[in-house]
């Protein structure tokens, strides 16, 4: 290569190089370009001044780089983080603005479903032929009116929920011919006579508590059955007369005829419409007879057990009772009342007089025993005496 020809490469190049050392990052793009055009003039350039040129050209890239205070994957980055939080800070907003509109929607709603239920149970009752019917609100201004026939119209529904849907929840007791039975016998379905289990292949089914037939057989006699459940009537209906074929459960009383009260359905046994004196309450839960503690007895609950076999005790216990003659069978109630299982209480004392009325006998007989000696005894001395 000529040196006419080397000059304008060396000039070109030797610009560029300048324009690196001194330029700023706006004139760095341009001092590369002349760099890459006087290298570049020559393809027949030697190797050796190619090489030294990149070399340089390498050189002044990263003093460049290094004054700018980051390298070129560093500024990828940061770009990367900010397009990154651009899209996030996006995305918030959108969210935010989205969250509003479904607010502002829901309160929508809302309103107009507060408006719709105020004008169809605030407006006058009707009868049959269309005429509204005048009550205490008329004099009211109108949206007063709308407002508290709304509130009275739940209050009331809550009123009906809340107590029993009538003060009698049972016929008059009957009268002769008929038979009535001297006492009334009281029993929950749930836990007491049936014990509910789930699985995923059947669902819901009720297994049948072992001596129900057994405990109906013994006491229809005696007491006026009545299924009194805290159950509603559309699923325990099927349920009592699955297990109840021959009839013999006179009445059935489901969740509507309940109390409810903090939580809990409470049998109040004063709206049976018999006499209290005579009423017996089963239950697994003490709170559905805290109105009248000394008329329920508290069983275990049921848990499924086919060894069980509490209700041939039940009817053994009530039989007694029904048998002796009670008057006042609360008098008896109140001696199990604080009982942890009443029926094994029950069994215990049954067991305790049982010994006490053997041993009672054999007492008896010792002293027959002993009489009858001192007896023998007078008797031969007195003809001895006579001779």
């Amino acid at each position: 290569m000529s040196a006419v020809s080397m000059y304008p490469m060396c000039v070109r190049a030797s610009r560029g190089l300048l324009r690196l050392r001194q330029g700023t990052t706006s004139t760095a793009p341009t001092a590369l370009l002349d760099v890459f055009r006087g290298l570049s003039t020559d393809t027949t350039s030697s190797s050796a001044t190619g090489g030294l040129a990149q070399a340089i050209l390498q050189e002044r890239l990263q003093q460049q780089q290094k004054s700018q205070g980051q390298s070129p994957v560093e500024g990828d980055d940061s770009g990367q983080k900010k397009d990154e939080q651009g899209e996030d800070k996006k995305h918030k907003e959108n969210t935010a603005y989205a969250k509003k509109v479904v607010l502002r929607l829901a309160g929508l709603m809302g309103l107009g479903s507060t408006v719709g239920i105020v004008y169809l149970f605030g407006s006058n009752s009707a009868d049959e032929q269309g005429n509204k019917i005048p009550d205490e609100f008329d004099n009211e201004a109108p949206v007063i009116q709308q407002l508290k026939r709304t509130f009275k119209y739940f209050q009331d529904y809550r009123q009906m929920i809340i107590e029993p849907t009538s003060p009698k929840l049972l016929p008059d007791p009957l009268r002769e011919p008929y038979y009535q039975p001297p006492y009334t016998l009281v029993l929950e379905l749930t836990d007491v006579l049936l014990h509910p289990e789930w699985s995923l292949a059947t669902g819901w089914r009720f297994k049948k508590r072992p001596g129900i037939d057994y405990l109906f057989q013994q006491l229809a006699p005696l007491y006026e059955i009545v299924i009194f459940t805290s159950e509603t009537g559309m699923t325990a209906y099927p349920l009592i007369d699955s297990i109840d074929p021959q009839g013999f459960v006179m009445y059935r009383l489901f969740r509507d005829a309940t109390r409810y009260m903090e939580g809990h359905h409470v049998k109040d046994v004063s709206c049976l419409n018999r006499d209290t004196s005579k009423v017996i309450l089963v239950d697994c839960k003490r709170e559905a007879f805290h109105l009248q503690p000394f008329n329920g007895l508290a069983l275990r609950k049921w848990d499924g057990n086919s060894e069980d076999r509490t209700l041939y005790d039940l009817a053994a216990f009530l039989k007694t009772i029904a048998v002796s003659g009670v008057d006042d069978i609360r008098t008896v109630l109140e001696n199990y009342a604080h009982e942890e299982d009443p029926i094994e209480a029950f069994k215990r004392r049954q067991a305790q007089l049982a010994q006490e009325e053997e041993q009672r006998l054999s007492e008896r007989t010792q002293q027959k025993n002993q009489g009858f000696s001192l007896g023998s005894i007078a008797g031969r001395f007195w003809s001895r005496k006579q001779q």
